[in-house]
This record gives structure tokens, C-alpha cells and sequence, in this order.
């Protein structure tokens, strides 16, 4: 039996290509965001058992501090309209005056309405990749920021 479009709105998982970054109060069109993840230390445990009977060292794992995030977001270059507003921001980080933002990645819906944002807390840039260039390819070219930052929420959904 075919699905109708609203169960196919409601019971099928959103494709990832249809996104909006928001850096600030800019949206900026990015090819690929990768990153978004939250990970932790971990802390290894090891003490003695005393009277258990159990040869060995008991071993516990436990969780450490929240690693930061890295996050990496590519763009295609188009002529005259690449990214200065990327540009002046690490600019600005290489003169000592690191400016963090926060960016909001908006995963939307068929209307181009956000239905799940992950909100990256306090980022700040600390990489700035040109094109590679190849004679022999016929590839487009990309660039891409990396940045680092220090928490990251998520809301909707």
C-alpha cells in the first residue's frame, strides 16, 4: 500500500541535505557541516579488591571532562562572493581579539522550516583552508573553516 504524504512527512526521517547555518545574525550557505558531536574524557579506575577473593586489580571506567568541539564546515567558492565575513573573523582571532559566536545549524523541513537545531556555544575559528588545486580534476572548488568551541545544545525534534 503506498504512503500518503502526510504519513511520509510524519513516520520517514529527514533527509540531511536540506540545512541553513546561522553565524550570529548571518546565514550562510555551507555544502557540509561535520562535528556536531559531544564526547567526553575518560578516566580509567583502577584499585585493589581487599577480602573479595578476586585476584587483580578492579578496573572502572568512568566519564572525565567534555572534550571541545571541532567543527568543520566546507563551502564552494564562487567568483566575487567568498567568504568574508569568515575571513574578518579569523582575522580578527590572529590579532588576539577572539570574537566567539554562537552558530545555529537548522535541520529543515520540505518548506525550508527549521525542525531541529543544534545550537554551537562560544565558537571561534582556528582554520582557514583554501581550495586544493589539481590540473588534472575537474572537481569544484572548496574551501572550509574549522572551528573549536565549547558546548553544544540541541533543541526541537
Amino acid at each position: 500500500m503506498a504512503l500518503s504524504q502526510d504519513q511520509i512527512r510524519t513516520q520517514y526521517p529527514l533527509p540531511v541535505y536540506n540545512y541553513k547555518v546561522d553565524i550570529g545574525t548571518d546565514t550562510i550557505a555551507f555544502s557540509e557541516v561535520s562535528g556536531l558531536e559531544l564526547s567526553f574524557e575518560t578516566i580509567t579506575y583502577k584499585e585493589s579488591p581487599t577480602g573479595s577473593g578476586v585476584a587483580g586489580p578492579n578496573i572502572m571506567h568512568m566519564p572525565g571532562t567534555r572534550k571541545p568541539l571541532n567543527i568543520t564546515m566546507k563551502k564552494g567558492f564562487v567568483k566575487g562572493k567568498s567568504m568574508p565575513t569568515l575571513y574578518n573573523w579569523l582575522n580578527a582571532t590572529q590579532l588576539n581579539q577572539a570574537i566567539k559566536k554562537d552558530i545555529t545549524v537548522h535541520l529543515c523541513d520540505e518548506k525550508g522550516e527549521s525542525v531541529v537545531r543544534w545550537k554551537v556555544i562560544d565558537a571561534f575559528p582556528i582554520k582557514l583552508s583554501a581550495p586544493s588545486f589539481n590540473a588534472g580534476s575537474n572537481e569544484i572548488a572548496i574551501e572550509s573553516i574549522e572551528l573549536m568551541a565549547s558546548s553544544l545544545e540541541m533543541a526541537g525534534g
